[in-house]
């Protein structure tokens, strides 16, 4: 199976984010050896605008067979049109992808392991789609909104009974880490979920999704943790 790292070069959280270095390798570095020491994935491809962000992929051992086009790469682009994208193009240069991994490049704690398991359970379950998720730290009934005029609201009518968090119902977040696809659920439906969608559970140690100089500077601590006990 093909994992396809999508990394455009622009972010304004974070300048030049998916090449960052962190603990002395290139954010996007991680990503791509957890892709490459994957026992399921042939081959590790990253789609990028950058030709900074491709000079570096290769290096660290991925294929960029092609730069992604502008239009695909702003902020507005939608992540399943880059996926859609990726596929329609590597069909054209002779490849007959039935399955697609994606994974982003800013989950660095995500490891080989996970990735087969993931894979594994996509087969397993003849699955049209896994999407690797953590615990929610909170009930979802816990959760509020703030209407217009500054007053607090009930997500659902649910969140009116209080109870402990032992009795709610369990709730999961996707964690960005990992997803595998069945290509033309991607292609023919546009859809990440349908209801043969299985979850691969993650501990929240390894769900960092950087996004902001706070998740970095965790992921940074993460990683030392790691290092330290190893």
């Amino acid at each position: 199976m093909i994992a396809l790292i999508p990394a455009r070069g622009g972010s304004k959280g974070l300048p030049r984010k998916n090449i960052l270095p962190l603990h002395g390798k290139p954010l996007i570095a991680y990503t791509i050896e957890a892709a490459l020491a994957a026992k399921h994935i042939s081959e590790v491809m990253v789609s990028t605008d950058s030709e900074e962000i491709a000079n570096v992929a290769k290096k660290y051992g991925a294929q960029v067979p092609f730069m992604r086009p502008p239009e695909l790469a702003t902020d507005t682009a939608l992540a399943i049109d880059n996926y859609v994208h990726f596929l329609k193009t590597i069909g054209e240069m002779g490849y007959n992808n039935q399955e697609l991994t994606v994974l982003l490049p800013t989950a660095p704690l995500r490891d080989a392991t996970d990735i087969d398991a993931s894979i594994e359970i996509f087969r397993d379950r003849k699955a049209d789609s896994v999407i690797s998720f953590y615990e929610a730290p909170h009930p979802v009934q816990w959760y509020k909104y703030i209407d217009d005029k500054g007053v607090l609201r009930n997500l659902n009518p649910e969140s009116e009974k209080l109870a402990n968090r032992q009795e709610e119902r369990k709730s999961y977040l996707p964690n960005g880490a990992i997803y595998v696809f069945r290509s033309e659920i991607l292609v023919n439906q546009r859809a990440y979920y349908t209801d043969k969608t299985f979850p691969y559970i993650m501990p929240a140690k390894k769900s960092v999704d950087i996004d902001t100089s706070f998740d970095f500077e965790l992921a940074e601590f993460l990683l030392s943790k790691n290092r330290e006990t190893k």
